[in-house]
């Protein structure tokens, strides 16, 4: 069955005024509000003034998009050591929202929005749903978390920005979604892919098909997630799944967007968020692979200039936006990544293999022990409920050859019943490291 959505691309006439610059306005805007932002962070943020001292470097020695790489990095520890508004760059009185990280590995980051803010957060987030095929006038159910999280609020004002009428769903109360989505009937859905997931085992749970429904287009983040993944999604609920990136620390959902109608990974909204990516030292890489460091060029509250993301990807030319350029999927984290006997793995790349195996669910844990000297990793992942015994046992041993050949360490396999893992309403968990206990 062919989606509903139309892949089309997005009509001139819903382009915002960013859109329609081209390649070399848009380098010249970047530039001006480069300088801005670097004279803003020096005057007005103390650590900034500290940290570009040290490096010998003041806002007027950027005279090119290229001088930028002259400047210091800002790294999630300086908002933790400056915590919690030491990074601010206006007056208390200024700022009218405060979001934050959950905190779960120490002191959570702390950001703040001006009014300018916050219009330029919905703007771009309205740029990221128009570009997901959202349209003025279609219903956009928000599963994204409320609260001190970005996601909920960033996707509420932005949906209220593009035309569109939220549901406020938020996170949590799975059957309920479902009813949601039966009765109100909401062309799009934003919410992280795990949790989508969940979702539709929800509906198969109480015998719905969910191919049936009126969802046309899903707006996914938060987490990594597969190309895998993306077929799973589609194929089960017939829409179109298409990325969405962001980082409280930067802004929120809407720094960077995948366009429904080529997939091909996401476009940084170049005339806010200016991308690039480094290698481990911290050196610009040749090819654009690396690691995603961002600089905001028009944040009032909080201005952040090269900030490791510590998000690994690519940086490509655009496409569906041409002066716009692209971010690969983000296929993982440098301070996610395990190290087991020597060998670095990456939930994703277990992700990918266990989407190949059709006898298993998408819904799998990776627990680490260590036996003496010796890690040991044991993928946990839930069998279909209709697969045979026999097809579980395959399944442990496709998995098993799968992670040997394709990442090249040896992991034990444990097909368990539906249901058995904890579901998450958020970002999945999906590592239980156990090796320091």
């Amino acid at each position: 069955m062919p989606a509903r959505v139309p892949a089309e691309p997005l009509p001139d006439a819903l382009r915002d005024e960013g859109e329609r610059l081209g390649r070399e306005e848009l380098r010249a805007l970047q530039l001006t509000r480069l300088q801005s932002t670097l004279r803003h962070a020096y005057e007005d943020v103390e650590l900034y003034r500290k940290k570009f001292d040290a490096a010998g470097v003041r806002p007027e020695d950027c005279r090119s998009l290229e001088d930028l790489a002259r400047f210091p990095f800002t790294t999630k520890a300086d908002l933790r050591d400056t915590y919690p508004y030491g990074m601010f760059g206006v007056p208390m009185e200024k700022v009218r929202r405060i979001h934050a990280s959950s905190g779960s590995t120490g002191l959570p980051t702390v950001v703040g929005y001006t009014d300018s803010d916050l219009s330029v957060w919905a703007d771009v987030v309205a740029r990221s749903i128009r570009a997901a095929g959202g349209r003025p006038g279609h219903k956009v159910h928000v599963a994204y978390g409320y609260g001190l999280f970005t996601g909920g609020l960033g996707a509420h004002y932005g949906a209220e920005r593009a035309g569109c009428t939220v549901i406020p769903a938020s996170g949590g109360m799975t059957a309920r979604q479902v009813q949601l989505i039966r009765d109100f009937e909401p062309e799009i859905i934003m919410i992280t892919p795990s949790y989508m997931l969940a979702l539709l085992d929800e509906f198969e749970r109480q015998g719905l098909d969910p191919r049936t429904c009126s969802l046309k287009a899903g707006i996914f983040g938060a987490e990594p997630w597969t190309e895998e993944m993306r077929r799973e999604i589609e194929d089960r609920l017939d829409l179109h799944a298409v990325d969405i990136y962001g980082l409280s620390e930067v802004m929120g959902p809407g720094v960077a967007q995948e366009c429904v109608e080529t997939k091909d990974g996401l476009h940084v909204w170049e005339d806010h968020f200016y991308p690039e990516t480094v290698d481990p030292l911290g050196e610009e890489t040749t090819d654009g692979e690396g690691e995603l460091v961002l600089t905001t060029l028009t944040k009032e509250a909080l201005p952040v200039i090269r900030y490791r993301t510590r998000d690994l990807t690519r940086l490509l030319p655009g496409t569906a936006r041409p002066a716009f350029r692209r971010i690969r999927k983000i296929t993982g984290r440098s301070d996610d990544m395990l190290i087991v006997r020597g060998v670095n793995v990456f939930p994703s790349q277990i992700e990918e293999l266990v989407l190949r195996v059709p006898a298993v669910a998408p819904h799998f844990q990776l627990h680490l022990t260590r036996s003496g000297r010796l890690d040991r990793m044991t993928v946990v992942v839930e069998a279909r409920p209709d697969a045979l015994p026999e097809q579980r046992a395959e399944a442990e041993g496709l998995i098993a050859a799968g992670v040997k050949d394709g990442v090249g360490v040896s992991v034990e396999v444990r097909v368990v019943d539906p249901d058995t893992l904890e579901r998450s309403v958020g970002k999945i968990r999906r590592v239980k490291d156990e090796r320091g206990v």
